[in-house]
């Protein structure tokens, strides 16, 4: 009987049972950022204790960071206050650090990639929940709380359970302008935010495996969304191409040691799962939310549920939506006013988003109404970005160019919406409040989606716009 890459990996890094069952489970690389990482630093202080393995841990700084002003002391005195702790946290227990000044600093989950430092067959931890992003290459990757990034930080080790494990096929072509947000939207949209508790996700079949990284990585980000404790794609020639001459990655003969590695922990052809879900690209459009979750999203073509459709577990939580959004039932979502545009977050603020975007906008200017961001995951995007010009077409489009970070996606900085503001956003969250005013109202699409919809000033289905 054949292991897949959960087992393999699982088992790789499991240094003990603990007497309540559970597995202690080594972490090979953790991330940390300036919001979850100050109480749990308090809590070493607090034990005398020190950071174990300081070498395994990297820290950025990307949710309270402003995208616009950058200057020092940051006028939320509480985003400051963050901001010198994971200074002085990181300078005292030797542990590298991507601050404002350096030229690796951006989103955690975007870093960790494009530096490298997520590789094939690791373990990785970070206090955020869309750490399951990083499984795009083939590793396992959650998202923890405070005091578990205190344990790791002491013991370089977890205490968990494994996950059952659930493969997703995604076979087929993608028609044109559908991308992979839209494919997770659609699994979530019928496995229920709820499907995934419990289980892992393997994402495999021809659409899936015909994806590059970036795409890869937006499928694996919201895994959390559907209630997944992770999600990964097996690796392979696409992931090991993207990887060759990062800085973290080994070179020469490291390297080809390290890709006999990488190989051999793919999931084996015979291997066993505890579910299986398919999907047929073909008949994927783009997608949207007219809720509060994100599996409250439907085709641009469709129309919203009826109450008296849904099973008794998703009427409540629907009629909630229907309420704070101000929509009805069995309506078109075409045609729906937005006051913001936001390109950016850990799910679609990569180099291929921006170039999917531009696309729309060439030639054409975003609505008067509409305020339009556009905010790189990190530093090294922007370079990307503005190196082909990217930023130029979104400037003449009316978009605001920022620095790198999080802004809009949870709004723990000066980029928020106002009162009952309706935002296309290109992130992961659409809950009541996310976007930083608790009338707000968010709507989840593609880049290229919020692209079509700032130019329309309302939602467009974006394969119209293009003809």
């Amino acid at each position: 009987m054949g292991l897949s890459l959960l087992d393999k990996v699982w088992d790789m890094h499991r240094v003990g049972v603990l007497p309540d069952g559970q597995d202690q489970l080594f972490i090979g690389l953790h991330l940390i950022h300036e919001v979850t990482s100050p109480q749990a630093f308090h809590m070493l202080e607090e034990r005398g204790l020190k950071v174990l393995l300081s070498e395994r841990t990297f820290a950025t700084v990307d949710h309270i960071v402003p995208t616009d002003r950058q200057t020092r002391p940051f006028q939320d005195a509480l985003a400051e206050e963050m901001m010198v702790a994971i200074e002085r946290n990181t300078a005292s227990h030797g542990i590298s650090f991507f601050g404002l000044q350096t030229e690796e600093q951006g989103i955690v989950h975007i870093i960790g990639p494009e530096l490298g430092l997520t590789q094939p067959g690791m373990t990785i931890a970070c206090g955020d929940s869309h750490t399951s992003t990083h499984g795009a290459f083939g590793a396992i990757a959650f998202g923890i709380g405070t005091s578990q990034i205190r344990d790791v930080l002491a013991t370089q080790t977890l205490a968990m359970s494994k996950p059952k494990l659930r493969k997703i096929e995604v076979n087929g072509k993608l028609k044109p302008w559908v991308y992979s947000k839209d494919i997770i939207l659609r699994i979530i949209s019928e496995l229920g935010v709820n499907g995934g508790i419990g289980y892992a996700y393997e994402y495999g079949g021809e659409a899936i495996e015909s994806m590059d990284m970036e795409a890869r990585l937006t499928i694996c980000n919201m895994s959390i969304e559907g209630g997944a404790r992770a999600g990964y794609v097996n690796p392979d020639k696409v992931t090991f191409d993207y990887l060759k001459g990062l800085p973290f990655v080994p070179r020469d003969e490291a390297y080809q040691h390290a890709l006999e590695f990488w190989k051999s922990i793919a999931s084996d052809s015979d291997a066993t799962y505890d579910d299986a879900f398919e999907l047929d690209a073909g008949t994927i459009e783009p997608m949207l939310t007219w809720g509060i979750n994100p599996g409250q999203a439907i085709g641009i073509s469709e129309r919203t549920p009826r109450l008296k459709d849904m099973g008794p577990e998703y009427r409540d939580v629907a009629a909630k939506a229907y309420t704070h959004m101000e929509f009805e039932e069995n309506r078109s979502m075409e045609g729906q006013r937005i006051d913001v545009a936001f390109i950016g977050s850990c799910t679609n603020g990569r180099l291929s988003d921006f170039r999917e975007a531009a696309k729309i906008l060439q030639g054409r200017k975003k609505a008067s109404h509409v305020r339009a961001l556009a905010v790189p995951g990190s530093k090294q995007v922007a370079r990307q970005v503005e190196a082909e010009g990217l930023h130029e077409t979104l400037q003449e489009a009316g978009f605001e160019w920022r620095g790198a970070g999080c802004s809009m996606c949870l709004a723990m900085n000066p980029d928020k919406l106002n009162d009952r503001q309706m935002c296309a956003s290109s992130s992961n969250r659409n809950f009541i409040g996310r976007q930083g005013a608790p009338g707000g109202r968010t709507l989840l699409m593609s880049p290229a989606m919020v692209a079509a919809a700032a130019v329309a000033g309302e939602v467009t289905d974006v394969r119209k716009m293009v003809g």
